[in-house]
């Protein structure tokens, strides 16, 4: 049992990482209406305060994205493209004369309660971080209460620092999906987010609703930084629509309108 395990984590991690370099299979070139997200996926009933009072009073809005190694590109250009940076692009696009500036704190390969025990010693003071997590412990077969555990306490530690949370969950992959048991993770963190009150980026159910939709095809066997850019860029703006609906920002009444 202990052999098989090793053989399916081994498995799964290479899914991990051929979904973290994603398909470059053909996919329908990215226009506005292409890589759509659904209302309902963007829709919070928690409330970003700290976020609305910066942009309110007109402060610098710092973001930190707290992630694994999906949070990153390679490449010269890869940390311009990938989704921390798209999503500042996309919040400056939205809201003209807030400087935004979004920070990236990797942790890659550890787990939820592993990340949790230095989240109370971030640098600097965000409005909001982003928390990325699950995967790892989907690999290990962490169990589902040590999970929640190292997620709740992430999350009290983070406002404790009297910081907006954003929890956002496992990447979809189909090959994944069928090593691992994503949706126990995936369910802890919604229930977490709805207790602690802060949103929930999914993430697995926006890439699922692309990869059905046509968007991308993360079917593929083939994988390059091509495809990559483009889903990176994706979450970004659809990272940027959840921050300001959270937020209740309405820019025109701002006057934060170009």
């Amino acid at each position: 049992m202990v052999l098989r395990s090793r053989v399916l984590g081994r498995m799964a991690f290479g899914a991990v990482v051929a979904v973290g370099l994603l398909a470059s299979a053909p996919a329908r070139a990215l226009d506005p209406e292409t890589c759509a997200v659904p209302a309902y996926l963007l829709t919070s009933e928690s409330t970003l305060s700290h976020v609305a009072a910066a942009v309110k009073a007109r402060q610098p809005l710092d973001i930190t994205v707290v992630g694994s190694g999906s949070s990153s590109l390679a490449g010269p250009d890869g940390k311009g493209m990938a989704y921390p940076a798209r999503l500042e692009a996309a919040l400056r696009d939205k809201l003209p004369g807030i400087e935004v500036n979004v920070a990236l704190a990797l942790r890659p390969k550890r787990t939820a309660a592993e990340v949790a025990e230095e989240l109370g010693k971030l640098e600097g003071k965000p409005a909001l971080v982003i928390w990325q997590t699950g995967t790892t412990d989907a690999v290990r077969s962490v169990d589902p209460d040590d999970f929640r555990a190292g997620v709740e306490d992430g999350v009290a530690a983070l406002q404790k620092l009297n910081a907006d949370v954003i929890l956002m969950n496992l990447q979809y992959s189909p090959r994944m999906e069928t090593m691992l048991s994503v949706a126990t993770y995936n369910d802890t963190m919604r229930v977490v987010a709805q207790e602690r009150n802060v949103p929930l980026f999914d993430r697995f159910a926006i890439m699922r609703h692309w990869s059905e939709a046509g968007d991308f095809d993360l079917f593929g066997a083939t994988h390059g930084l091509g495809m990559a850019k483009r889903v990176h860029d994706c979450i970004g703006r659809a990272l940027s629509k959840l921050v300001i609906e959270a937020a209740h920002i309405n820019p025109a009444e701002l006057g934060l309108q170009r």
